[in-house]
């Protein structure tokens, strides 16, 4: 396996002049999109970068900048030199940012912008597969891929003062948790991953606390308000290709470790969310395997996306690193894991987002969930919400009966009608919530006709005795029914008190 033998130099003064080229080119994520508009930039999303290549041609400056590091193109060394001015091309590879290549120079460093809705910044990674030609070394450092945007849209940004960033690979979340943390720590066990980070933080101006060590030695005895941790959450044999993906521990146990520990690094009511997969076992419930990684006083919400078939989730990560499955080495490479899962009885791989919350003194809440299903809106924000409920629920449970709720506008109550000797019966009523992760709850009649007197003026209680003397049942056993649903509906946000905005 090879390694990166030399770290890039990323200055401070280096950065500055680099930062410099790009602002005077416009290089920036609105400007990449700008110059080589709506389709050419959609096809590139896709893989397909000729449409790109192009529309740079037009672009001037920008247009060198975007063949030399989203399209892994060499230039002429005139018009690189005129597009990193005033970092000198010399300066450019002697730093580890440019490469000679035929008669010009080409990336040695992936340097991209990526922004959110209120601006833009670079992220430093290195080169991936595509680019280098062949599989990554074993410290590559990762760009901003599908997984870093997962936990990103599924981050809480309330406002907080100090947060963990465990593993900081190439230090995009922490580029996030700058707009609403006032101190940013970020760790990580790679030395190259650090360096390309420090250079990501150091060309946008930031600071942001950088720590060397394995998972949270480097924070030992410190507490946060926040933790954020994308981990080598790769599950298999017990080895590291990539130190990226890769923990060194056997089948889910990095994720099992981030779990169990995290909640010691945060202050009471402090929050960490994190990516992790679990193993589905042969007579095993994939919630009760993921429940045991908790200490206690924890609140935990659990959140499965996926669940990857082993024969398609090693295929993906062999082609991850550059391996074609077909070849002798990804034969050899998938046959050795998929050994290892079919001797541990594992079915099935699951993903998914963790969000933690330190609940000291407190009785815990911990909910496991499948939300498969396609969404836009972002995690993040419902996930804050989850435990504004479940803190509400926990300080309002025994006075749920003297509450006015009432459903919000955002729910719908969906019916599925079957034809029948009498005509049209309701077979299926089902409360769809159309905004966030769009929860779905399927409901009886008497759940139905409840909710339809929830309109913020009556108490639960006045409407289950109202309910229970028109169906001629006994309002405190229509009450017990009715609680545990109640309970339910609130944690999804599906039905609020009255006195919530």
């Amino acid at each position: 396996m090879r390694t990166n033998t030399d770290l890039p130099d990323l200055s401070e003064d280096l950065c500055a002049r680099l930062r410099e080229a790009f602002r005077r080119a416009g290089y920036d994520a609105d400007g990449v999109v700008a110059a080589l508009g709506g389709a050419a930039h959609t096809a590139l999303g896709r893989g397909e970068p000729e449409p790109a290549r192009r529309a740079s041609l037009d672009a001037g400056e920008l247009g060198c900048l975007i063949r030399v590091f989203l399209l892994g193109l060499a230039e002429p060394e005139k018009t690189v030199s005129n597009a990193f001015a005033p970092l000198s091309v010399s300066e450019a590879v002697t730093a580890g940012i440019l490469r000679p290549a035929g008669n010009g120079f080409a990336a040695a460093l992936d340097i991209r912008p990526h922004g959110d809705e209120e601006g833009s910044w670079w992220v430093v990674s290195d080169l991936d597969a595509d680019m280098l030609g062949h599989a990554v070394p074993e410290d590559h450092v990762l760009g901003v891929g599908h997984a870093s945007l997962s936990l990103i849209r599924a981050t809480s940004r309330r406002p907080v003062n100090r947060l963990l960033d465990l593993g900081t690979g190439n230090g995009v979340q922490a580029l996030h948790a700058t707009r609403h943390a006032r101190q940013v720590t970020a760790t990580d066990v790679s030395a190259r991953a650090l360096a390309l980070a420090a250079g990501t933080f150091r060309l946008n101006e930031l600071e942001v606390e950088l720590l060397r060590g394995e998972w949270f030695a480097p924070v030992a005895r410190r507490r946060f308000d926040q933790v954020v941790c994308n981990p080598p959450f790769v599950v298999g044999p017990p080895r590291v290709d990539y130190t990226y993906r890769d923990s060194g521990l056997a089948g889910d146990d990095a994720s099992a470790l981030v779990v169990r520990q995290l909640p010691g690094f945060l202050d009471d009511g402090g929050v960490g969310q994190l990516l992790a997969s679990w193993l589905h076992r042969r007579g095993e419930d994939w919630a009760d395997r993921v429940t045991r990684w908790l200490p206690p006083e924890t609140d935990a919400w659990f959140v499965q996306r996926d669940v990857a078939d082993p024969g398609l989730y090693v295929g993906t990560w062999l082609r991850d690193e550059g391996i074609d499955p077909r070849s002798p080495e990804g034969r050899a490479k998938a046959s050795a894991w998929l050994d290892w899962f079919r001797e541990n009885n594992v079915q099935g791989i699951g993903f998914g987002f963790v969000t933690l919350r330190r609940a000291n003194d407190r009785t815990p809440t911990v909910v496991c969930e499948d939300l498969r299903q396609a969404y836009d809106d972002p995690l993040g924000p419902e996930a804050a919400n989850w435990l504004d409920r479940v803190e509400w629920l926990r300080t309002h449970n025994n006075e749920l009966l003297d509450t006015a709720f009432r459903v919000p506008d955002t729910v719908l109550l969906e019916r599925v009608d079957s034809p029948g000797d009498e005509g049209w019966q309701t077979t299926v009523r089902r409360l769809h919530r159309t905004d966030g992760p769009g929860w779905q709850h399927e409901v009886d009649e008497l759940t139905t006709r409840l909710l339809a007197g929830c309109r913020g003026l009556l108490p639960l209680t006045d409407l289950v005795e109202l309910l229970a003397a028109a169906q001629g049942l006994a309002a405190e056993e229509l009450a017990a029914a009715a609680l545990p649903v109640v309970r339910e509906l609130v944690r999804h946000g599906m039905l609020v008190p009255a006195s919530a905005r």
